[in-house]
C-alpha cells in the first residue's frame, strides 16, 4: 500500500485565479510546462499554477515538495516580497527553484537539466 502524500493547505478562492493564470500563461511558462508535463522529468508529476497557502506557484511537484518559479521582469521590483512569500511556503517543507524568464526562453533545456540535477541530488540520492 503506497503512502498518501499530504495536501498542502490553500485558500479556496485561489482556485479560480489559478485557472485564469493557466489560461493566460506567459510564453516562457508554456515552454517550461511543455518540458514538465506528462511526467517527462524523471517520471515526476508537475502541476502548473498550483495554490499553496495564500499564494500560487508557477509549477509544483507534490511528491518532491518542489516549487518552480519563472521570474519575469516584474519580479525585479518585488524581490523582497517574493522572498517573504517563498519563506512562508518553505515553512510547509517546500523547496524552491527560481529561474529567470530569459533563461526559460533562451536556455529551456538547461533549465530542465537543472531541475533534473536538483531532483537527483536532493531526492533520488536518499
Amino acid at each position: 500500500m503506497s503512502k498518501r502524500l499530504p495536501i498542502l493547505p490553500y485558500r479556496q478562492d485561489l482556485i479560480q485565479k489559478a485557472r485564469w493564470l493557466r489560461k493566460h500563461s506567459t510564453p516562457r511558462e508554456i515552454e517550461i510546462w511543455k518540458a514538465l508535463k506528462g511526467r517527462q522529468v524523471l517520471g515526476y508529476k508537475f502541476r502548473r499554477q498550483q495554490p499553496i497557502h495564500r499564494f500560487i506557484v508557477d509549477f509544483y511537484c507534490r511528491e518532491l515538495k518542489l516549487a518552480i518559479e519563472i521570474d519575469g521582469r516584474s519580479h525585479d521590483f518585488k524581490i523582497k516580497a517574493d522572498l517573504e512569500r517563498q519563506h512562508m511556503i518553505e515553512q510547509f517543507g517546500v523547496s524552491f527553484l527560481r529561474f529567470s524568464e530569459g533563461d526559460a526562453r533562451n536556455y529551456t533545456d538547461s533549465v530542465v537539466g537543472e531541475i533534473e540535477r536538483w531532483i537527483q541530488v536532493h531526492f533520488e540520492s536518499k
